[in-house]
């Protein structure tokens, strides 16, 4: 793993994301750039499985979640407002449990482990939707590993690679075409739409379960390489 993210496809996807400078190097956020576009492609792919299989609802995107939940309390029968809410409170627990895990470390050294964790639920969802369990401890589940995949990538304030949304990102795409930062905005876009495509298809042709494994696959691969990011970055006392 070691030498994959040093040789393979990390590192020229950082650099094309946040060129080096003159004096070369690997950019101010190493190889995190790549690792925050996998976590984009997670959230596609889980959003997929939860809006297309279990109930019409959200687990990354909160924008969404709360304007479903608006519409299911007015009375659209396709919408669960009980999904909605243990999705939001999930996700804010999620949130606060990772506030609190990483308090006083630095978000780098927190990536691998919150995302590991983050893996560890998607794998219990995974269990129990392969059990045949209804729908609302899976989406417990996975809005509670969402919320802490959103605090930590919040703290490592990575410009444009929010993992989740993307209002933003299109709004700057707009209104700032040849900016420097449009191309991992183009990346941050696509990626979504990509993971959201993914899922989709494997949960609409083979069934959510696949989708899931798929996710949690991708997450073992990112804690694995953020574990490796975060020993680079570590001074000599601290090894």
């Amino acid at each position: 793993m070691r030498a994959a993210a040093r040789r393979g496809f990390l590192r020229p996807l950082a650099a094309l994301l946040f060129p080096p400078g003159p004096e070369g190097g690997s950019g101010p956020h190493g190889v995190l750039p790549t690792l925050l576009v996998g976590l984009t492609f997670v959230s596609g792919v889980v959003d997929a499985v939860t809006f297309l299989g279990l109930d019409h609802v959200f687990v990354a995107n909160m924008t969404g979640n709360v304007a479903f939940l608006g519409f299911a309390l007015a009375g659209d029968r396709e919408l669960s407002a009980t999904a909605s809410l243990l999705a939001l409170a999930a996700f804010l627990a999620g949130a606060t449990a990772a506030g609190r895990l990483r308090r006083g470390r630095e978000p780098v050294r927190m990536f691998a482990p919150l995302v590991a964790v983050q893996a560890v639920l998607m794998a219990a969802a995974l269990a129990l939707t392969a059990g045949g369990s209804g729908p609302l401890p899976v989406v417990g589940l996975l809005a509670l590993g969402m919320g802490l995949q959103n605090d930590v990538v919040l703290r490592l304030a990575v410009p444009d690679l929010t993992t989740t949304v993307v209002t933003r990102t299109l709004t700057g795409l707009a209104a700032e075409p040849g900016d420097r930062s449009a191309v991992r905005r183009l990346v941050s876009v696509a990626v979504l739409f990509c993971g959201a495509l993914a899922g989709g298809l494997l949960t609409l042709h083979h069934g959510s379960h696949w989708a899931l494994a798929l996710a949690v696959a991708l997450l073992l691969s990112i804690a694995a390489a953020g574990a490796v990011t975060a020993a680079e970055r570590a001074g000599p006392e601290d090894r």
